[in-house]
């Protein structure tokens, strides 16, 4: 299957893979050889995220990283439930059809909850894990999170994203740090996959689901002992406006082994920001 002629093959130059899930086509890059290297986004992300981190790492492992139902080049069906624990079971699945072994598993966001799930049900898998801005726990009555679920996965939320692709126009620069790394040219590539109403569905869930998962996410994080032991980067962009040093200092907490670096002009998108600082702790951390 081609791919969309928006996408800039300088910036993305990678083949088009599909994983038929039950509920439809999940796009993933796969690009190298080597120890795998897994790379899971969040909202309103795809793949080209981490488009830094292929690019560096295909020289030397296998990079994994698919688009989330609903996002990416993935398919986005209008009656699918977009629930975390659905994109959890998605990612199961697809991985489990790679059979993948001595995984570094890279994760930001909602690439945070679906990643670690796959983590903590099959940590034998997993051999280094790379957390950037994210959780992975219930933040149920967390005021903070509370108001950000309410409003922008309430009724106006719903409304400003399918009808201003909210997410993508204002939450998304307003998380960067350093706004001047979001150009028009990598704008285009997070507008282009939402941009008709229709392909909003997956965008407007998530916020509402910080919260409305919380159950889900307990659960998850009741089992985050079968890691504990794991090689641990945690990279942190401090300008973030969603996770931040209390966040950071929960993951410190379980992971107290983990090497700990933090970028005082990031925001949340450290593989968008930070690519190549990224890269290189990874590789001094995991050699």
């Amino acid at each position: 299957m081609k791919q969309p002629k928006w996408i800039n093959k300088k910036e993305y130059p990678f083949d088009s893979h599909y994983f038929k899930t039950p509920v439809g086509k999940m796009h993933y890059v796969d690009e190298g050889e080597g120890d795998p290297i897994v790379m899971v986004h969040g909202n309103p992300a795809w793949s080209f995220m981490y488009r830094g981190l292929i690019k560096e790492f295909s020289k030397t492992h296998r990079c994994i990283s698919c688009d989330h139902i609903g996002f990416g080049l993935s398919d986005k069906p209008l009656d699918w439930s977009y629930l975390p624990k659905d994109h959890a079971k998605n990612f199961d699945m697809f991985m489990e059809s790679l059979d993948l072994k001595n995984i570094t598993l890279v994760v930001v966001d909602w690439g945070g909850p679906i990643g670690m799930s796959y983590a903590v049900n099959h940590p034998k898998r997993i051999k280094n894990l790379v957390v950037n801005n994210t959780w992975f726990w219930s933040v149920k009555g967390n005021w903070y999170y509370e108001m950000f679920s309410g409003v922008v996965g309430g009724p106006f939320g719903k409304f400003m994203i399918k009808k201003r692709n909210m997410f993508v126009r204002d939450v998304m620069p307003a998380a960067y740090g350093d706004k001047r790394k979001l150009t028009p040219e990598v704008m285009k590539h997070y507008f282009k996959p939402m941009e008709k109403v229709e392909e909003r569905i997956g965008c407007w869930m998530f916020p509402r689901e910080v919260v409305g998962s919380h159950q889900w996410l307990g659960s998850q994080w009741k089992k985050i002992k079968k890691i504990k032991k794991k090689n641990v980067l945690i990279a942190w962009g401090m300008k973030d406006i969603a996770f931040k040093q209390k966040e950071m200092n929960t993951w410190k907490a379980v992971f107290p082994q983990a090497r700990v670096v933090t970028y005082k002009d990031a925001g949340h998108f450290v593989a968008e920001e930070k690519s190549k600082e990224l890269a290189k702790e990874m590789r001094k951390t995991f050699s």
